[in-house]
């Protein structure tokens, strides 16, 4: 049975308020979607910048004395964006404007930057494919080789070992000593930790000139040590070993604390936590924070030419004498004004770009997170199956 609740005496029930709706109205605009725009929102999008494409030929073109392809572009980009603003107020409220117009200058800056990127890679490919189609570009050094003399002379051979061996180098000293330091901020913390992370985020941006006036007063001037791969390596060293700790450091703070925890429960120390449970968790993102600091000391110049100097030999030897690198090479080649010699420092660029590229690519692959595959299990045992033999024997 259901209670029946009377009003009481003297009152009346309250009105029922229907929604009323109107036939004649028109339906409602729907919003613009978080996932996939549909055909109607793709349409005004595309027909917002047609329109802005064709105020921008008419406004630079027949209007204004602005001619050139820079005009036009962003003269289209300033009215594309507005038009396209005024079709989402149009259809939507101020949130779906800010929305359109937000949208529209993150996807242009992209696409700046994306074409900034292909036209370097273009660009250093066109000039530099000459001389990199040679074998002799990979296996000869420039020793006796003269700025006018063709492509089938001379390579960058000395160039890229004297790279390889400073990296090597700088690698050694940078790899402890970023991820110790990025431990010693993570996994230690207190003031002292807080006073080296803001350090490490100042020598984040410092710049290379600096690192390597500081390595030419401290290890050429002041010590005595004659310039070399090796100090051209500390110069390096300096200018990775920021990039690598701070990386290091976010990585780190991405493990999550239960993982810490339940290795302090099961009687595990602080350090043999770090070591076996800490750092496995973090590889990945550890090997990415050092390709990042190989790929920005890969290409310093102005380091490697106050500390080392340029050779035109293979020098394999870290401390005997001026030795070589790939930054260094596209530096005095271009400063050389000859044709030939400005090709070559092209196309070490090229091969430096590649291998910069690779770098980043590699960081990317190894950043990825891993796919966990779904192991199926068994399926349980039937009711209804026939008990085992050793069930049999023990019924029997």
């Amino acid at each position: 049975m259901t209670a029946v609740q009377d009003n009481p005496p003297g009152t009346t029930a309250p009105a029922t308020h229907l929604p009323t709706y109107d036939d004649d109205a028109a339906p409602p605009l729907p919003h613009a979607s978080l996932g996939r725009l549909s055909p109607d929102e793709r349409f005004t999008q595309v027909g917002s910048w047609v329109a802005g494409f064709a105020l921008a030929w008419v406004l630079t073109q027949r209007m204004l004395p602005l001619g050139g392809l820079p005009w036009f572009l962003l003269t289209w980009f300033v009215l594309g964006t507005l038009v396209t603003g005024v079709t989402a107020g149009m259809r939507g409220g101020t949130v779906e404007v800010k929305d359109q117009v937000a949208s529209s200058v993150i996807t242009g800056a992209a696409l700046v930057t994306g074409a900034a990127l292909v036209s370097t890679i273009v660009f250093v490919g066109l000039r530099g494919w000459r001389p990199a189609l040679n074998l002799n570009f990979f296996t000869d050094d420039m020793s006796g080789v003269g700025p006018k003399d063709g492509f089938d002379r001379g390579g960058i051979l000395h160039a890229i070992l004297g790279s390889g061996i400073e990296l090597g180098i700088a690698l050694a000293i940078t790899l402890p000593l970023g991820i110790g330091t990025a431990v010693f901020m993570t996994e230690v913390g207190g003031r002292f930790a807080t006073i080296v992370r803001t350090v490490v985020e100042a020598m984040t941006a410092l710049p290379s000139i600096v690192a390597g006036l500081f390595i030419y007063t401290v290890l050429i001037v002041a010590l005595g040590f004659p310039r070399s791969g090796f100090a051209a390596s500390m110069a390096i060293a300096v200018m990775m070993l920021p990039i690598i700790a701070r990386a290091a450091d976010v990585v780190l703070r991405v493990v999550p604390d239960g993982l810490r925890e339940a290795s302090l429960a099961l009687g595990a120390s602080r350090w043999r936590t770090v070591w076996h449970v800490v750092l496995p968790t973090a590889r990945p993102g550890l090997a990415t924070a050092v390709i990042l600091g190989v790929a920005r000391g890969v290409g310093e110049t102005s380091p490697v030419l106050l500390t080392s100097g340029a050779a035109a030999f293979v020098v394999t030897g870290p401390t005997d004498g001026v030795m070589n690198s790939l930054p260094l090479f596209i530096y005095t080649n271009v400063r050389s004004g000859e044709p030939q010699a400005i090709a070559r420092a092209f196309g070490a660029a090229l091969v430096l770009l590649v291998l910069v590229l690779a770098l980043f690519v590699i960081a990317r692959l190894l950043a990825r997170p891993k796919r966990v595959t779904r192991v199926s299990r068994p399926a349980p045992p039937s009711r209804t199956a026939p008990p085992s033999r050793t069930a049999r024997k023990v019924v029997g």
